[in-house]
């Protein structure tokens, strides 16, 4: 381990990728007392990936290598920030950026891993965490393969394993019927008392962006209690349009806490989106929490359509980060911007609710929860 200016640290965890693989784990999470917290409760780390993929933002990138720099300033005065770089100019050209932005570079960790984007919601570790027989976390490897849609995945799916070595956890990999089981973070949202809410857009249809082929929804929802230590799978329909995963739930449903929920509706019955949504909202009627009570559900509203080359972007209010100090938003220069905030704000009590200019962001298809991925204290 090198300095690398002053305050922090550039780990050269590129060299890691390269030694000897953990021994598998072969109880799963659950069977070891694990289970992931809610996004909400108390944060060791947040990780992010410098962007560098220029086809991600066409004719942006330096534009949102400045959201970063905005979101390295929210998050790191309450968190260290984990930031994967490419390669020490990678670093130092980050750095820059960060020092003119005004971001606490003692709080920013730079970690040498090559990645292929930037989304490390879906390719970086998931982090699950129990309490006894004594505090610890870990993480679990859900070997990322780039949503079943891109061929350039080989080098982000190995991010886990890295995380794994860097920090000294149990990495445990997740298999099911003999084959490896692939998620990604967006596409799973838990309330940490044991529901978790997915779709069947994203993980159950049977000819488009298959994940785990051969696998329907019982064993997908065996493979979830196992590594995720969730004992209540409830499944909504679809996302909104435009949305390269494919029905991520992050675009649409999330908790804000342990028992109530916000979700988006489009209220313009002309749009495209509004019967994929309203199906939704049919749904959750259904919902029941682990304990079996029925959650307060919350309307968020979508903001007006964007479009990028003739393309619909898949802007939500939805895709919200929990940051220690803060509950990052993502805003749209749209009149809803100012209902999203003020609904979060008035569900969101612990913390400042704090909106994050996000039309550049969206033309990669994905916003603030997109790219963060947490680390449970």
């Amino acid at each position: 381990m090198d300095k690398f200016g002053e305050g922090h640290t550039l780990r050269p965890a590129q060299s890691l990728m390269s030694a000897p693989k953990h021994a598998p784990v072969e109880q799963t999470p659950a069977e070891l007392g694990f289970s992931m917290p809610a996004e909400w409760e108390k944060h060791e780390a947040t990780w992010l990936a410098w962007p560098h993929h220029p086809t991600d933002w066409p004719g942006k990138l330096d534009t949102i290598r400045w959201v970063y720099t905005e979101l390295v300033r929210k998050i790191a005065p309450g968190e260290t920030v984990r930031l994967l770089v490419e390669s020490r100019t990678e670093a130092q050209l980050a750095r820059r950026y960060l020092k003119r932005a005004g971001a606490d570079l003692h709080r920013v960790e730079f970690i040498l891993c090559p990645t292929n984007r930037s989304w490390t919601r879906d390719s970086g570790p998931i982090f699950v965490k129990r309490t006894r027989p004594r505090p610890e976390t870990a993480i679990v490897h859900f070997h990322f393969n780039a949503w079943a849609k891109y061929r350039d995945w080989r080098k982000d799916t190995r991010v886990p394993e890295v995380a794994a070595r860097l920090l000294g956890k149990r990495l445990f990999d997740a298999q099911w019927g003999g084959k490896k089981f692939v998620l990604e973070g967006g596409g799973i949202e838990v309330n940490g008392r044991g529901t978790l809410l997915t779709t069947e857009e994203c993980y159950l249809d049977p000819k488009v962006q298959v994940r785990n082929p051969g696998l329907g929804r019982k064993d997908i929802e065996a493979a979830l209690k196992a590594y995720l230590g969730v004992t209540n799978i409830f499944w909504l329909a679809k996302g909104p349009l435009g949305d390269d995963t494919h029905g991520h739930i992050d675009d649409i449903c999330r908790f804000v806490d342990r028992k109530t929920l916000v979700l988006v509706r489009e209220k313009n019955p002309k749009d495209p989106n509004y019967r994929r949504l309203e199906e939704n909202w049919e749904r959750i009627s259904d919902l029941r929490l682990e304990d079996g009570s029925k959650p307060t559900v919350v309307e968020l509203p979508m903001p007006a359509p964007l479009y990028f080359d003739g393309y619909r972007l898949p802007a939500s209010y939805a895709n919200f980060y929990f940051a220690n100090a803060a509950l990052l938003v993502p805003t749209f220069n749209d009149p809803a911007d100012r209902i999203a905030l003020g609904t979060l704000a008035e569900l969101v009590k612990d913390r400042p609710v704090v909106g994050i200019h996000a039309v550049d962001l969206v033309l990669g298809f994905g916003t603030l929860h997109c790219l963060t991925q947490q680390q449970p204290a």
